[in-house]
């Protein structure tokens, strides 16, 4: 198993950012997002947020791999609906390359 942290900010709209809860709540999933999720290899994310900063921790199982999942993601017609329903809520991290939301951290500490 492999754990990945990654962060994104939302924007700073009250309204906004429970909108933006409200469509991860349990009965909002969009069952071909979670999906998209768990076919390849994720086996569970959490998302935590304080302010308007996320935190993503993913599990994966040893056939995850970020460039195929999102090779996939890019000709899936909803996840890009998905993707463009987030941006309405996300905007990129200080520090993010140009077009990207989700931001991979380093790790720095185990105990």
């Amino acid at each position: 198993m492999q754990k990945y942290c990654l962060a994104c900010d939302l924007v700073d709209d009250p309204a906004l950012i429970a909108e933006y809860e409200h469509w991860h709540l349990h009965e909002n999933k969009w069952p071909e997002i979670m999906k998209s999720i768990t076919d390849f290899g994720i086996t569970n994310m959490e998302i935590y947020r304080f302010g308007t900063r996320l935190f993503m921790i993913m599990e994966t199982d040893n056939s995850f791999n970020f460039e195929r999942k999102a090779a996939a993601d890019a000709v899936n017609p909803k996840v890009q609906e998905w993707e463009q329903l987030m941006w309405k809520f996300q905007q990129a991290i200080p520090g993010s390359k140009p077009g990207e939301k989700w931001v991979l951290m380093n790790k720095i500490f185990q105990l």
